[in-house]
């Protein structure tokens, strides 16, 4: 989908483009949580396990994992989050970005809330391409016992062929994700119908009262057991962060359609199986499936979790670039993948980052057993961060009054703290991962939004007002500066402050070009910008404009492509005259800043590691001047 086009409108789409998108959704919404059953219920298994799993313990098992998929991802995200979109998108940082438009004196705490979200969603897409492949590969312990000491590196190898292709793009392997989920989708539909009746009695797992009934009587088991569980609706904030890509009834529809029932019948499935033969817990998802079919199914479980992390991988890049339109990363180098979809995009440092990420937790827990102890937390608390935004969304934007958001949303936030307490007792089992990951995300998140805040507080105060200094710069006299022919066109965040890049130009060069363009460049609160909205222009002078470029946080911002338009305007300019300065600061820490003296070389750090301004906002590399300065934070 182009940058520049709108959101599919449900309102107005044919049967066939419905049918389509809903199809791609299933490959890249639906992907995460479409593995879950490979190891959801094995692990479900194991606290109650102990001393043997009764009939009653297999059915209350089932039924809290339907009931998991009934409330928090259908009720929660295919029926309400969905509708709580920012102009078609969806995710933590565009809720966060709707909501700093209403903040009422609590901005910090959004802002904080919003950031762990994010974080939390990245340390997601660590963990989930390691446990989604490891899960996968283990089945060839089955077709062959003696491939299990390969197991680890046939993981590697897929993940480092993953990362490694991510380079080159999605689209030419993004239209074979929907057709391939989709077939594993009716594969592990019809692995279910196939055993449910083994034992019809797991049906009464629909009953509510056996969920129920388990967790009142299981007691510390009981909590033990929904951290497993919650292993069920693993990729359910996928729904929402993709809402841009397809639109709000494709989802729905592939989700009611066949994403549901896929998996209820695969999960009633492997319990009726468990229930007929017991023997089989140890990987009932697997063990479904006769000797014959085993390697087809372990290859078609493998493309289903390259998928999931591929799409997992694509998300963490789209959060970013919204995380560095809107401010709260520093730049960083972003290649487009596709001359036509813009909205496919790569990102160099962010693929190491997951890259070592990944690797590094394969071979570190080896297993999936072990892995999917620490993949629940990050999960959990980026559900429990949404439902809470979400509480504040409906107040602040749909003018729900305090006592109905209270009841509408305080039992889906009770239940996901649930979740979440029985996941923090797997801390010492790896669960410390995730909870280090998004610790780390957080800090960096935060240190750069304020960095950049006292950053600005300091400039401010030595910044020349550009209106005096147009004046004062445009009396003839014996000081006044050389002109010169063409355009220069200074780069600020400041547009009422003389850029620093002038003043310098000025005080080293001693010329002033014909046509002078002061030019600041925002992101807005919203996912895109109309062209006809692109741009505002104020003339100051004769010689000197003001000129605002106005980018979403989901648009890749081409300068040089926008400027092309203001010559409708009036603003005349040759691009091959006209020269781009920049300011470039050398940071120096200062302990009596505002930050601590580690917060300062950590801003310093990711300052020195951003990408260029020429490059980020593809101006034309041979017209740019960059002029420094010293500043101390």
């Amino acid at each position: 989908m182009s940058e520049e086009s709108h959101p599919p409108h449900d309102r107005h789409m044919t049967p066939r483009k419905l049918f389509y998108l809903a199809l791609g959704s299933v490959g890249v919404v639906y992907g995460d949580i479409g593995t879950s059953p490979l190891y959801a219920f094995r692990e479900a298994l194991k606290p109650v396990a102990h001393d043997g799993v009764t009939r009653f313990e297999v059915i209350s098992l089932i039924s809290l994992m339907i009931w998991a998929l009934t409330i928090i991802v259908t009720i929660k995200y295919v029926l309400f989050l969905l509708r709580a979109d920012n102009d078609g998108e969806g995710g933590t940082l565009s809720l966060l970005a709707l909501l700093m438009k209403t903040a009422n004196g609590h901005t910090a705490m959004l802002m904080l809330l919003g950031l762990m979200g994010a974080a939390l969603f990245l340390g997601d897409a660590m963990i989930t391409p390691a446990l989604s492949v490891l899960s996968a590969v283990e089945g060839l312990k089955l077709v062959t016992p003696s491939l299990a000491e390969y197991i680890v590196p046939i993981s590697v190898a897929i993940l480092v062929l993953l990362f490694v292709v991510q380079s080159r793009g999605t689209g030419a392997v993004a239209k074979f994700f929907g057709p391939i989920t989709a077939v594993w989708f009716l594969v592990i539909a019809a692995a279910g119908i196939s055993h449910i009746s083994d034992d019809f009695g797991i049906l009464a797992a629909f009953n509510p009262y056996y969920a129920v009934s388990f967790l009142l009587h299981e007691g510390f088991y009981g909590v033990v057991v929904l951290g497993a569980v919650f292993l069920t609706v693993t990729g359910a904030e996928a729904l929402y962060a993709d809402l841009g890509h397809f639109g709000r009834r494709p989802i729905q529809w592939a989700w009611f359609a066949l994403v549901f029932p896929a998996l209820t019948l695969n999960y009633l499935g492997q319990g009726a199986l468990v229930l007929g033969r017991p023997e089989t817990m140890s990987d009932p998802f697997y063990l479904m499936f006769p000797q014959w079919a085993l390697l087809p199914v372990v290859i078609l479980a493998t493309a289903a979790t390259i998928i999931a992390s591929q799409a997992v991988i694509t998300g963490a890049f789209s959060l970013v670039r919204q995380g560095i339109n809107l401010g709260f990363l520093p730049r960083m180098e972003i290649l487009f993948t596709s001359e036509t979809n813009t909205g496919q995009i790569f990102l160099p440092s962010v693929n190491a980052v997951l890259f070592f990420g990944v690797i590094f937790l394969v071979l570190s827990f080896k297993t999936s057993d072990a892995l999917a102890t620490a993949y629940g937390i990050s999960v959990t608390g980026a559900m429990v961060v949404t439902s809470i935004m979400a509480f504040e969304f409906v107040r602040a934007r749909w003018n729900w009054s305090l006592p109905v958001a209270v009841i509408a949303l305080a039992p889906l936030v009770v239940l996901e703290m649930i979740f979440l307490g029985a996941n923090l007792l797997k801390i010492h089992d790896g669960g410390y991962i995730p909870i280090l990951i998004a610790t780390a995300f957080t800090v960096v998140m935060w240190t750069w939004r304020r960095g950049t805040a006292i950053l600005m507080e300091k400039t401010r105060h030595t910044d020349i007002p550009l209106a005096s200094f147009v004046s004062s710069i445009e009396r003839k006299s014996e000081h006044s500066p050389a002109q010169v022919p063409g355009t220069a066109i200074f780069l600020t965040s400041d547009p009422e402050s003389a850029p620093a890049a002038l003043l310098h130009n000025l005080k080293h060069n001693h010329v002033l070009h014909d046509r002078n363009v002061i030019l600041t460049i925002r992101t807005v609160n919203k996912p895109r910008v109309p062209s006809h909205d692109r741009y505002k222009v104020e003339p100051i002078s004769e010689r000197f404009s003001r000129v605002e470029l106005l980018f979403g946080f989901m648009e890749s911002q081409n300068v040089s492509q926008a400027l092309a338009t203001l010559r409708k305007t009036g603003l005349k300019f040759d691009i091959m005259s006209t020269s781009f300065y920049l300011g470039r600061r050398k940071l120096v820490p200062d302990a009596k800043s505002g930050m601590p003296y580690w917060q300062d070389r950590l801003y310093i750090a990711l300052a020195n590691a951003a990408a260029n301004p020429s490059d980020y906002f593809r101006l034309p590399a041979n017209r740019v001047v960059e002029l420094g300065s010293h500043v101390i934070i």
